[in-house]
């Protein structure tokens, strides 16, 4: 049998220039979602940029160092008229990279509910050619996707042509759906075996962080099943949980991260015995080394697709769910953005708006939206993170109706079944109070305060 395997194997073996070939003007091509993305295909490809024209190319949060090889080549080798006629990129979810490849007015967002990506994937956008790193093949004929699934099978079931780049380095891990049969693969092209690159842990963790820690850990229960997002805040909350008295800890999560391997090495985070068959479950690693040394070859730990891990019927039906996510700012009425300040786009709507509704609707669960009350600018002016309303452009990723808890280092509020006047106060007394008394007469005006609902702007 293997014998039969290896003929099939070595038949669609091509070299990266080969695979990069085979990109047409017009097409729509993908580069997979975070570990799984095809690195040398991609500096292959961006060798053509001078032939290409009308090329789509669709990521989800590139984790490397730099831009896409292609985009580079593109800013350097295109005029402004040829630059965006060559190669567009789109992406799913802005990381670092997405946002200096926007700024530079060559990359796109998809806005989204992130559970639906795989389909969007697989049944509207249906990718020309899909380009892929998988770890080697079994001797049963599988390619396996490693630690970071997230929408990529969405693309594989969607793609026209299918272009698997193997990598050696690729860890092992253990999860749900997650392997891809020789039969399906078009071409195989041998990578040059780098190892993952690793988000480093978060370390800037200030006072603020920790204060909020410190109000949210406390309304988390033992046997609780936790999803925390990335950045400084729910790393506080995964801090504050190791040092707490909780001894039983589960995770659903759709980035598994650092804090998550403290809460293992705590004796704290443990198989979720009432769902998820068992196990420790996410889509994609974000964070440092060790968390890939944790979840490879790891017999509790389960890597699953996107639309599983964010479905929030899924979410719902797990008890004491809890979400923990950060924003950029939100307003009087209750609306949350974490992807924009005004015009200009930092981040993408992710799994936020998929947890909160499914660890609402979950029994005894909870979801929190947590914030600074104040940013400082570059000229050292601080502006409130609590607006009176949101500013032109600026894109709301929770509405204000699906919100429920809401934190900031003055406080945390239930902000379910308030009225607009009673949100107004709680979040306003959530401010710093150097811009509370400003809230207070803006709220006035929009008619959203405890002595009249007349709006008199």
């Amino acid at each position: 049998m293997f014998e039969r395997l290896y003929e099939e194997y070595k038949s669609k073996r091509i070299t990266a220039d080969e695979a990069a070939a085979l990109v047409k003007n017009g097409y729509k091509i993908s580069f997979g979602a975070n570990n799984t993305m095809a690195r040398d295909i991609d500096i292959a490809l961006s060798k053509r940029v001078k032939e290409l024209e009308g090329v789509t190319i669709y990521s989800k949060l590139n984790p490397m160092t730099k831009p896409f090889a292609t985009f580079e080549a593109n800013i350097k080798d295109s005029t402004p008229e040829e630059f965006n006629k060559r190669v567009r990129f789109v992406s799913a979810h802005f990381g670092p990279q997405d946002r200096r490849m926007n700024k530079e007015g060559g990359c796109w967002f998809v806005p989204m509910l992130f559970n639906e990506y795989p389909s969007y994937m697989r049944d509207i956008i249906k990718p020309d050619i899909v380009f892929i790193q998988v770890g080697p093949m079994d001797t049963h004929g599988n390619f396996y996707y490693g630690p970071s699934i997230a929408g990529t099978t969405g693309e594989v079931e969607g793609a026209k042509t299918l272009v698997v780049e193997v990598n050696h380095s690729m860890p092992r891990a253990h999860g749900f759906k997650m392997t891809i049969p020789l039969s399906k693969v078009d071409y195989i092209v041998k990578g040059s075996g780098e190892p993952l690159p690793d988000w480093p842990p978060v370390t800037d963790i200030d006072e603020k962080d920790k204060k909020i820690a410190g109000l949210i850990s406390p309304l988390i229960e033992d046997e609780s099943t936790l999803q925390l997002g990335i950045g400084s805040l729910p790393t506080a909350i995964g801090q504050a949980l190791v040092d707490s008295d909780l001894n039983e800890i589960y995770c659903h999560t759709e980035v598994i991260t650092d804090p998550y391997v403290d809460l293992f090495e705590a004796g704290k985070l443990h198989g979720n015995k009432y769902a998820d068959e068992g196990k420790i479950v996410y889509s994609s690693v974000t964070g440092s080394r060790r968390v890939y040394e944790f979840v490879e070859d790891n017999p509790i730990c389960a890597v699953a697709p996107i639309d599983y891990i964010n479905n929030y019927t899924v979410i719902s039906n797990i008890d004491r769910f809890i979400s923990v996510n950060s924003c950029l700012c939100t307003d009087l009425y209750g609306q949350i953005s974490s992807e924009s300040i005004g015009y200009q786009h930092i981040s993408g709507t992710g799994g936020q708006l998929d947890f909160v509704l499914g660890a609402y609707a979950s029994k005894g669960g909870k979801s929190f939206i947590c914030a600074h009350s104040v940013r400082e600018l570059k000229d050292g002016r601080r502006i409130s993170n609590i607006d009176p309303i949101l500013a032109p452009g600026t894109i709301v990723s929770t509405p204000r109706a699906a919100v429920h808890y809401f934190a900031t280092e003055y406080g945390v509020v239930n902000l379910k079944a308030k009225s607009t006047y009673e949100r107004a106060e709680a979040l306003i007394g959530l401010a710093h109070p150097d811009f509370r008394e400003d809230l207070i007469k803006e709220a006035e005006k929009m008619g959203i305060w405890t002595n009249t609902s007349k709006t008199t702007y």
